[in-house]
């Protein structure tokens, strides 16, 4: 049985395919077959993994030996280790930030703060997922500085 390299599902002849690499894979090389990649995890997986862990499991997508070959694979591991760098910053940056404010405003602004990092750490928790997701089904989605350089970074 083989596999399709983009989305991951088995190509058996005769099913139908379930997006047009697959069709184009199914037509070209029936007798050969696509596996997924060490360890059964398809280049899909691998990119959804990267995010798993923040910048923890994207550096390990970019040192495994069949991942670190596969442009797509190294695209979400970068983009998932610089998110999570941008993302730790961010709060540091938020919480000094807090802080001074709450100091200067005798408590004040704590009370504000509170609900508007709620609403942060919800919004970040669903980029996330939002990222695994669209790794997982084979789709490159750009964070808007980040992905440029994680696109550079992969040679896309």
């Amino acid at each position: 049985m083989s596999f399709c390299p983009s989305c991951g599902k088995p190509l058996s002849e005769g099913s139908s395919p379930h997006c047009g690499f697959c069709a184009a894979a199914a037509n070209a090389t029936a007798s050969v077959a696509i596996a997924p990649a060490a360890g059964g995890v398809t280049a899909n997986a691998a990119g959804a993994l990267s995010y798993l862990a923040g910048f923890i499991t994207g550096i390990i997508f970019l040192v495994i030996d069949p991942h670190k070959r596969d442009p797509f694979v190294r695209f979400h591991a970068f983009q998932s280790i610089f998110f999570n760098i941008a993302w730790v910053g961010f709060w540091v940056v938020w919480i000094i930030l807090g802080m001074i404010l709450s100091a200067v405003t005798k408590g004040l602004f704590f009370l504000i703060q509170m609900p508007i990092d709620l609403v942060i750490t919800l919004g970040g928790f669903c980029l996330w997922a939002f990222l695994m997701y669209s790794a997982s089904q084979g789709k490159k989605f750009q964070l808007p500085v980040i992905g440029a350089l994680a696109a550079k970074q992969a040679g896309l």
